[in-house]
């Protein structure tokens, strides 16, 4: 006979072996779960997204992250109802993560006989749909745990690609696992100067002939071919005319069209493309952010002579709204905005003002982390205050985070001790890695 502590214990065990979004190691802070919360919002569910199980399960997850459990509740109901509306059944391989969710969040709610029955469930999906082995997982368990991973964590592109490789050993005709692996090998270099290796881009070109209405992927080909040299510029416009007539959505390849435009064609082509698209669809919030991307651009990075005002008083009224509109993400815009105001005619002290706030907030680590490295840069180019913007990036560097923001700031540094040890410990100086080489473009 089982003793209580056996009795306890042999759910939880239950629970642990399920493969679901609570057993991931998905553990980011709370200001990146709110800003994934608004990204996720912004690709859609528009009718026959295929990825619309996967969209409403991460949503589910998140809301229980940040304690809203009656709307991750509703969410994950919403993903059991999309995933069995796309596969046309009501059971099947692609319930076994969203049944470990749900098991999982009435555990965590105390309601252990709703958590046994999806328990209950996920064995009985096991049974009659088994994985190859007893090693491997089910094909539509790695594609789901591959995307999430795509969402949750930069540093685990290729894993992701892995897991879509593994998944489509065993259904090769899944055209949007094999899609999606691409991207996520292309994500995985996306800040490589010389773009993919070979391999890679074949391997991009076969994914857009067998995918053809994918825009958001062939966006990233196009834009592959042109770090390669190629004359892509015709075939940009044409690709613009099809992202602009399909449904507003973060995977619609709008913001790396933009972003082509910027790096091969021209920032001012680039912004009358946002305000095109911005114009037909006033009411999507990710239409603007995307045309305040391009005026940030044009001011701080395109700088050709006098600024116009009006392209400043523009830009702020973009920024502004966009803070208004995406509240978990307004840290990356306040910056954003503080260097425009920084770039502007007078604007120095707004821009000082806008940072002092900043820096007297409540952030955690990484947030924190970014501040002192953007800050750093702004008091370097802006301020000509080179000994002060030294102690912000070894404030940024003394951060234990691992990150973009981090490595950059470690650079100059190493580059300014570099330099005083050639120059006999000469002081002052200019540094590299300008707002040019910031990742605040997002």
């Amino acid at each position: 006979m089982m003793s209580a502590s056996q009795r306890q214990s042999a759910p939880e065990s239950k629970l642990e072996s399920l493969q679901c979004h609570f057993t991931w190691d998905l553990d980011p802070s709370r200001s990146k779960l709110l800003r994934l919360k608004d990204k996720l919002e912004d690709i859609g569910t528009e009718q026959g997204n295929i990825w619309m199980g996967h969209i409403y399960n991460l949503q589910g997850f998140i809301q229980y992250q940040l304690g809203c459990m009656e709307e991750a509740r509703r969410l994950l109901s919403r993903a059991t109802e999309a995933v069995n509306q796309l596969r046309h059944a009501d059971k099947g391989p692609w319930l076994v993560v969203n049944y470990g969710n749900l098991a999982w969040l009435h555990h965590h709610q105390g309601e252990e006989e709703e958590s046994q029955a999806y328990l209950l469930k996920v064995d009985a999906l096991m049974k009659e749909y088994p994985p190859p082995s007893e090693d491997e997982l089910h094909a539509e368990v790695y594609a789901e745990k591959a995307w999430t991973l795509m969402k949750f964590s930069k540093d685990q592109k290729l894993l992701a690609a892995d897991y879509f490789q593994r998944a489509l050993r065993m259904q090769p005709d899944r055209v949007e696992w094999q899609t999606s692996r691409v991207i996520a090998l292309v994500s995985a270099n996306k800040h490589s100067e010389t773009g993919v290796n070979p391999d890679v881009l074949e391997q991009m070109k076969m994914a857009t002939e067998q995918d053809p209405e994918n825009l958001y992927l062939a966006v990233h080909y196009l834009e592959q071919r042109a770090r390669k040299g190629e004359w892509i510029q015709d075939e940009a416009r044409d690709l613009t005319s099809k992202i602009l007539v399909n449904p507003v959505s973060s995977y619609s390849g709008l913001k790396a069209l933009l972003r082509l435009y910027r790096q091969h064609l021209s920032v001012d082509e680039a912004m009358d493309v946002a305000e095109e698209a911005l114009r037909d669809h006033p009411e999507e919030r990710y239409l603007t952010r995307c045309t305040a991307l391009c005026y940030k651009w044009k001011i701080i990075f395109f700088r050709d002579g006098r600024l116009k005002q009006s392209v400043v008083d523009r830009a702020v009224s973009l920024y502004e709204e966009v803070i208004s509109l995406y509240p978990h993400a307004s840290l990356v815009k306040k910056i954003d905005l503080a260097n425009i105001h920084a770039k502007s005619s007078g604007g120095l002290a707004k821009a000082e003002e806008m940072y002092k706030e900043l820096l007297e907030s409540d952030l955690e680590p990484a947030d924190k982390q970014m501040l002192y490295n953007c800050y750093a840069k702004y008091l370097h180019f802006d301020r000509q205050q080179h000994r002060l913007s030294l102690q912000y990036h070894q404030r940024a560097a003394d951060i234990p985070e691992q990150s973009f923001f981090r490595d950059n700031s470690v650079r100059v540094l190493e580059r300014i001790k570099e330099r005083r040890g050639n120059r006999g410990g000469s002081r002052g100086g200019s540094h590299r890695g300008s707002h040019r080489g910031s990742r605040m473009d997002r």
